[in-house]
């Protein structure tokens, strides 16, 4: 999976986000921030539009992150792909079909150790590194686990998405429009 060569992610916090994505060339693209009212419609649309949603099931207000808010979600809204910290979200994911990409965030050496201990039982089908500005961390998260890797949280230059990439990252996520469709 390379996202058919898209290397910037956008991700979108809001709806004039969306409306812009719609409008782009952008084929895949993260849902953040979002409340279970919005979903349905927002996958609809995207749909429409020839748009692979990537839902960040743990920002969504309203939905208790369990097993049946997984399945829910997975059943109603038919999203692309799911984006968790939680395992179990993960293994879910990964049963029904959709892609999986499973949240680390740099916080020390032992949280570290733990993850990977955790992704050799989720096998995501991506660790997005947060946050992505450490081209030495992303190196080594996917030389450690073989499972590609994304780059996200503080992304803000064609730099920094240039280092993330050399690094080993398949693709960047980015929440910063003006470097959505920037040419990598």
């Amino acid at each position: 999976m390379d996202f058919n060569g898209q290397r910037i992610l956008p991700a979108i916090r809001n709806m004039k986000d969306f409306e812009k994505i719609l409008k782009s060339d952008i084929e895949y693209f993260i849902l953040l921030n979002s409340h279970i009212g919005q979903l349905k419609s927002i996958s609809e649309y995207s749909k429409k539009a020839n748009k692979k949603l990537l839902l960040h099931i743990d920002l969504i207000h309203g939905l208790k992150n369990d097993e049946y808010a997984t399945q829910f979600v997975i059943q109603n809204i038919q999203p692309f792909g799911l984006i968790s910290t939680r395992s179990q979200v993960i293994t879910t994911a990964k049963k029904k079909g959709l892609l999986a990409i499973q949240r680390l965030f740099l916080l020390d050496s032992t949280a570290l150790e733990t993850s990977y201990k955790l992704f050799e039982k989720t096998q995501p089908d991506f660790i997005e590194v947060l946050p992505g500005l450490i081209p030495h961390m992303i190196k080594e998260v996917k030389e450690t686990t073989r499972i590609p890797v994304l780059a996200g949280g503080l992304i803000r230059t064609k730099d920094d998405i240039e280092n993330a990439l050399n690094a080993g990252a398949t693709a960047v996520t980015t929440s910063n429009y003006e470097l959505w469709e920037e040419k990598i």
